[in-house]
C-alpha cells in the first residue's frame, strides 16, 4: 500500500516517529511537509530525522502560518508523480489545504482521509463551510483526535467512517524516565507549550506565587503573551523563581521533562477553543513525570487517574495540587509510575500508528 501523508505537524522531528512506525507496518509512506511553520507560538523549522521506513520531502506552502487558508500549490503534481493508493491530509476538513488535497485526490481516483481535533461545534462562514461539506462528501475515512471531536463530526453531518486516534503518539523509548539521580534542591514545576492566553500560563504564575520556598518554574515555549507574562512575574514578586526558556527543539524536550518534578497544563476555555488534547501531557507521562491539568477540554481525559485535575481558572485549587506534590515524594512517584504505564498502553507511537494503518486498510478495502 502506497500512502502520502501531508502534515505541517511533522515539521517536528519527534513526531516523525509516527511516520516511521506506520512504515514499519508495511506502508510505503511518503511524508510531505512545509520547510517551516510559523504562527503565534513562534517559528518551527523542518527537523529532518532519519527514518528507514518512510520518505520525507519538503513541499512549498502558501500563506504559511494561516491555519485555515494555507495550502500546497504543488500537491496535485506530487500526487500525480507518486501515484499513491491514498492521501492522508493531516488537517481539519474546513481548511483550504484539506479541500484542495481531497479534490486533487478525488480527480486521480486516490482514497482520502482527514484529521480533526475540533471539539466545539462551530458554524463556519462561507467558503469554509462549503469546503467542509464538500470534504465530508468525498473522503473515505476521518481520524478524530478525541471522542468529542467524533461527536462534533456526527453532529455536523459527517456520516463516513471514523477512527478515534490522536494525531501523533509518543515515542516511549526516547521519552522515558531519567536514570536515578539525587533529589533536586528546589521543587521544580514545568510548563511546555504556547505562551498564549488560552493556555493559562498567567494562572500558573499566580498559583506558584502561593507556594512556599524553595521552588522554581521552567517555561518552555514562545508566543504573543510572553511580554505580559514577564511583567506579571515581576508584579507578583516571583521573577527570580521563573525561567523563560523559549521554544525548545523537539530533541531537547526529553531533557526538559527530566528536569522537572511536575508538569502543569493550566488551559482555560475560550469562546472558540478548549483544550483539544495536550500532547505535552503524554510526553511528560512517558517520562514518569506527574501532571496537573485543568478540566478544560480533553486534558483531564488524557491524564485520567494518572494526574491531578482541578477546575479551570481556579488558582487556589491549582496551588493546592502543587503544594501536595511538593510535600510528597511518594505521591510524585505513584503518579509518575501510573502516567508512564498509561502512556505506554494508550499513547505510544506504535499504538497510534496501528490505528492509522487500520484506517488506511479500511480505505484500501473500500476502494477495491
Amino acid at each position: 500500500m502506497r500512502a502520502v501523508l501531508v502534515s505541517k505537524a511533522l515539521v517536528n522531528g519527534t513526531y516523525q516517529s509516527l511516520a516511521e512506525a506506520i512504515g514499519q507496518q508495511g506502508v510505503d509512506l511518503t511524508v510531505l511537509c512545509p520547510a517551516y511553520w510559523k504562527d503565534s507560538r513562534g517559528l518551527q523549522t523542518l527537523e529532518r530525522k532519519t527514518g528507514a521506513h518512510f520518505v520525507l520531502e519538503a513541499i512549498p506552502m502558501r500563506f504559511n502560518g494561516h491555519f485555515h487558508v494555507h495550502y500546497y500549490p504543488d500537491l496535485g503534481r506530487r500526487l500525480r508523480a507518486l501515484n499513491p493508493d491514498l492521501l492522508h491530509m493531516d488537517e481539519e476538513p474546513y481548511n483550504l489545504a484539506t479541500w484542495l488535497g481531497v479534490r486533487h485526490a478525488h480527480r486521480l481516483g486516490i482514497g482520502t482521509l482527514f484529521a480533526t481535533w475540533q471539539n466545539l461545534r462551530r458554524a463556519y462562514p462561507p467558503p469554509f463551510r462549503w469546503w467542509e461539506r464538500d470534504v465530508y462528501g468525498k473522503v473515505d475515512h476521518a481520524l478524530a483526535g478525541t471522542p468529542a471531536a467524533k461527536d462534533v463530526l456526527r453532529r455536523k453531518g459527517y456520516r463516513g467512517q471514523v477512527t478515534i486516534n490522536p494525531q501523533v503518539g509518543v515515542d516511549t523509548e526516547t521519552f522515558a524516565p531519567a536514570p536515578a539521580a539525587a533529589p533536586r534542591a528546589r521543587f521544580t514545576i514545568g510548563y511546555a507549550g504556547g505562551l498564549v492566553p488560552e493556555k493559562g500560563v498567567d494562572l500558573l504564575l499566580r498559583a506558584c506565587a502561593q507556594l512556599p520556598d524553595p521552588w522554581r518554574l521552567q517555561l518552555a515555549g514562545a508566543g504573543a503573551d510572553a511580554a505580559r507574562l514577564h511583567q506579571l512575574a515581576q508584579r507578583l514578586g516571583i521573577a527570580p523563581h521563573v525561567r523563560f526558556l523559549g521554544r525548545r527543539p523537539s530533541g531537547q524536550m526529553v531533557d526538559f521533562y527530566r528536569q522537572v518534578d511536575v508538569l502543569a497544563l493550566p488551559s482555560r476555555t475560550r469562546r472558540n477553543w478548549k483544550e483539544q488534547f495536550g500532547r505535552v501531557l503524554i510526553e511528560a507521562m512517558a517520562c514518569g513525570v506527574p501532571v496537573v491539568v485543568s478540566d478544560s477540554g480533553e486534558g483531564q481525559r488524557v491524564a485520567a487517574s494518572a494526574g491531578l485535575v482541578y477546575p479551570e481558572a481556579d488558582v487556589n485549587a491549582l496551588a493546592r495540587h502543587l503544594r501536595a506534590l511538593s510535600a510528597s515524594a511518594a505521591l510524585r512517584r505513584a503518579l509518575g509510575e501510573a502516567g508512564r504505564a498509561r502512556a505506554r498502553q494508550h499513547f505510544s507511537m506504535q499504538a497510534v500508528a496501528a490505528k492509522v494503518v487500520a484506517a488506511y486498510r479500511d480505505v484500501a478495502t473500500r476502494r477495491r
